[in-house]
């Protein structure tokens, strides 16, 4: 079973047992959370899409850490005016790992 979720501004596609890497949540590790926004569920022959979301449908998932990721080096440059600029970047995300999927 796949289902196609939003979270963060993004979309992903998920199948249970997954594991990815979404935009920080304000939640600890080992807590449980509830992704009700789904986008459509497809189960063999069973494909529901909804407008915009399937109504009744979830997907639970465990949040397994939150973390950053690797910096991200940001140089700015502008020759012959002596304008140099060096900044460093690292994103929150949180590493959730799908349970179940429900509709």
């Amino acid at each position: 079973m796949q289902a196609i979720i939003v979270t963060g501004g993004k979309q992903y596609a998920v199948n249970e047992g997954d594991t990815l890497f979404i935009e920080k949540l304000d939640v600890n590790a080992g807590d449980s959370v509830v992704f009700d926004q789904v986008l459509a569920i497809v189960d063999g022959e069973n494909t529901k899409f909804g407008t915009p979301v399937v109504e009744g449908a979830k997907v639970d998932a465990t949040v397994v850490k939150n973390g950053k990721g690797k910096k991200v080096r940001i140089f700015k440059y502008t020759p012959k005016k002596g304008y140099h600029k060096r900044q460093g970047h690292r994103q929150p995300y949180t590493k959730v790992e799908i349970g179940k999927i429900s509709f």
